[in-house]
């Protein structure tokens, strides 16, 4: 894909380096550019990420790749000889398989799910479950997983034989995690480059030449792509030392708040921190040398041989109304790879797809989560954006990019917003999907869901945690077990699949308690209500209410922050003297297995090679939750939302005992089914004249307290109350009445 021409302005270059993810970019940079653009400040943006994968896995790059084995010098494995003996195969299919998980070449599906095609080595030893997994038909899917397994090989062999540090969506990040101190990353910056370095730089070379920018900017999000960006940043320095390179992004906002190592600006001239778009445009006056050093904005530099932290605070942040929308131009949209990874319907959304990047909200409404950096202002400065405005985004991303599946990144979509965007989302008839993270909270009713269901939504992910009402109280989710399955059933039932995180570890968690919230989580994928989930164990952070106040929590700090690098990860000591780690394997088998619908009903105990004690769980807590989720209580202020269409009308007497009373016969028609109802003449005429003032498109929506006054009005009735809650009115809501 040629690049576009050069501006006669300098040019702000934004790279991700390798890895983030393959199916899609990280919009850090589509951000920035966006915002850049509102200041008319040219910018080019670069993923070099899917740029090296690209190169790496080509006809070119396997012979080059095989080259490099046979002179790695080291005594290969079995699997790796397999490779080896197999490489023309691998060298032969390699650019087909690449184009097909592009997208670019469906019809391969027929032939690579035949298992005939694609070389197999280790990977594919778990391919057990195809048949329940993908049926007979999918076979689009199911050749996606058998490509992702062959990759995986090759991935494999990568990292046995030339780059231990190879990972797909993400590198050397053991070199980028609870790094206090800068001498290990500095030592490997020091030795000559991997294999993948090579790739990496040789592609920079060529786009530094291209786009011939005055300042490189770096986003780095995540350990996995720390390591790449120094290096990217000592190329870049040593080259074109004129250039100014700058790092920002979730790894320097969360890990770097105290650095003072003065050899990280060997690779850098400046680390910004939090919200990237008033550091950069006043980091590019700086450099175009129309503002100050003084006038920076968080932003660390190298002055007299000491780093210094400059935060000009007459700057301010920018409302995220102003920050433009997210610019996805330059990216090589049409070279992401779809992988599937695990079958799960809803875990594979992460590496399945090509899903533009949004944020309803800027931080988080919630703010309370101990184990969470709710003191840093990318979550607790909670800012959220007008449903008009987010639509108005989308449609432009949507032109843009040809694509019209969006991920959400909040940190927790708050549920008005939620309502409103999708109430947007359905009158302006844009056909979108998308997803986001939630809390599971009371207010995802089960109306609720069914209008996100309407607008496109597939899918959630929440944090369920520890899944113990006594250590959610003390993490101060704010929800409680039963809550969250009550939740989860209204979004399944809605045809939204969910995604819980999940927590072990957390300071005075016991045994017992980790083996009753694995029970927790069985019993909610038993009853279908969730899935897909991932353990995490807890980590003590420096920036999060246990962090800076352990003794509440009863943890005792065993490090304190002072490395001159990375500080946010603190070692502490649990005093119950829980060995969390031990849990670890069996929580993650049991959990695999649940999501491939796999040993459900059998005992915990199975799972782990230790003794662990049994369940104190009753056997039939999540299934008492759901038959006691009564949604019952006649709200005033609730807005009442008619999604379906005008009902057709039969007039009708209907005699009893002498008496006679004039009926009507409504009958509504959806996309899947038709509902019939039988109402009082007078009523049934109100409601077929109030589906109009109720209806989606109504840019006034209309509370269940005004409809009960306009009822009591027209129908002379006063038993609205009992009329709503009756029969044909519960029958209305299957139709497409919602009470939200």
């Amino acid at each position: 894909m040629p690049i576009k021409p050069p501006s006669l302005n300098k040019t702000v270059f934004l790279i991700t380096p390798p890895f983030t993810q393959l199916n899609t970019p990280y919009p850090a940079t589509a951000y920035l550019k966006g915002f850049l653009n509102t200041k008319n400040i040219n910018s080019y943006q670069a993923d070099l990420g899917i740029e090296v994968t690209n190169v790496l896995f080509s006809k070119e790059g396997l012979v080059h790749l095989f080259e490099q084995v046979g002179n790695c010098g080291k005594e290969l494995s079995a699997n790796a000889k397999r490779m080896v003996q197999l490489k023309e195969d691998y060298i032969l299919t390699i650019n087909d398989a690449i184009l097909f998980l592009q997208g670019k070449n469906p019809t391969l599906a027929h032939f690579i799910s035949k298992r005939d095609f694609l070389p197999e080595a280790s990977r594919f030893q778990q391919l057990d479950n195809m048949d329940w997994a993908f049926g007979s038909m999918g076979i689009l899917d199911k050749a996606k997983h058998l490509a992702t397994m062959y990759l995986e090989d090759l991935g494999d062999l990568i990292q046995e034989t030339v780059d231990e540090h190879f990972g797909f969506s993400r590198y050397a990040e053991r070199l980028g995690r609870s790094a206090n101190s800068f001498d290990e990353l500095y030592e490997s910056l020091q030795q000559p480059y991997t294999y993948i370095d090579s790739i990496l730089i040789n592609i920079l070379e060529k786009r530094i030449q291209e786009v011939d920018p005055i300042l490189a900017a770096l986003s780095v999000p995540f350990p996995g792509n720390l390591y790449t960006s120094f290096r990217c940043g000592q190329w870049i320095k040593k080259n074109h030392p004129s250039i100014k390179v700058v790092m920002g992004g979730g790894f320097a906002n969360t890990e770097l708040r105290s650095l003072s190592d003065v050899r990280v600006f060997e690779f850098f001239d400046f680390i910004t921190l939090d919200d990237g778009e008033a550091p950069i445009e006043n980091l590019i006056g700086f450099v175009e040398g129309n503002r100050t050093k003084e006038e920076l904005k968080r932003t660390f530099v190298l002055e007299d041989g000491i780093v210094k932290y400059t935060n000009n605070t007459s700057c301010k942040d920018y409302k995220q109304g102003d920050v433009g929308t997210p610019d996805y131009s330059d990216l090589f949209l049409d070279k992401y790879i779809s992988a599937i990874e695990v079958v799960n319907p809803m875990h594979r959304m992460w590496s399945d797809g090509r899903w533009n990047k949004l944020t309803m909200a800027h931080g988080c409404y919630w703010g309370k989560c101990t184990f969470c950096d709710i003191s840093l202002d990318y979550i607790k400065n909670y800012e959220p954006i007008a449903a008009s405005l987010l639509c108005d985004r989308m449609e432009e991303i949507i032109k843009q990019t040809g694509q019209n599946g969006f991920h959400f990144v909040d940190e927790a979509a708050p549920p008005a917003l939620m309502r409103s965007l999708a109430i947007e989302i359905i009158r302006r008839k844009l056909v979108v999907s998308w997803w986001t993270n939630v809390r599971f909270e009371k207010s995802f009713t089960r109306d609720l869901c069914l209008l996100l269901k309407a607008s496109g939504c597939i899918a959630v992910s929440g944090g369920l945690e520890v899944a113990s009402d006594r250590l959610l109280e003390l993490i101060q989710k704010g929800i409680t077990v039963a809550q969250v399955a009550k939740v989860n059933k209204h979004f399944t039932q809605a045809g939204i699949m969910v995604h819980a995180y999940l927590m072990y570890g957390f300071p005075t968690q016991t045994a017992q308690e980790t083996i009753d919230s694995l029970e927790m989580v069985r019993q909610l994928f038993k009853a279908g209500i969730l899935q897909s989930a991932y353990w995490h164990q807890f980590a003590m952070t420096a920036h999060s209410p246990v962090g800076m106040n352990p003794e509440k929590y009863k943890v005792v700090k065993e490090t304190e922050l002072i490395g001159t690098f990375a500080n946010n990860d603190i070692v502490h000591e649990d005093p119950t003297g829980t060995d969390h780690e031990s849990f670890s394997y069996g929580l993650r088998k049991s959990l695999f297995n649940y999501m491939h619908n796999l040993g459900i009903d059998e005992p915990l105990q199975k799972w782990f090679e230790i003794k662990i004690p049994k369940t104190k769980v009753d056997p039939g807590f999540i299934e008492n939750a759901l038959n006691n989720d009564d949604e019952t209580g006649f709200k005033l202020n609730a807005k009442v939302i008619w999604l379906g269409k005008q009902p057709s009308v039969e007039y009708f007497t209907q005699s009893k005992k002498g008496m006679s009373r004039e009926m009507a016969n409504l009958q509504f028609t959806s996309k899947q089914s038709s509902h019939q109802i039988q109402l009082l003449k007078q009523q049934a005429d109100w409601l077929i004249g109030v589906l109009d003032k109720i209806n989606v498109n109504n840019p006034k929506a209309c509370t269940l307290k005004e409809l009960m006054e306009d009822y009591e009005a027209v129908t002379g009735m006063d038993d609205f109350e009992l009329f709503w809650d009756n029969k044909p009115m519960n029958t209305m809501s299957k139709a497409a009445l919602l009470t939200v």
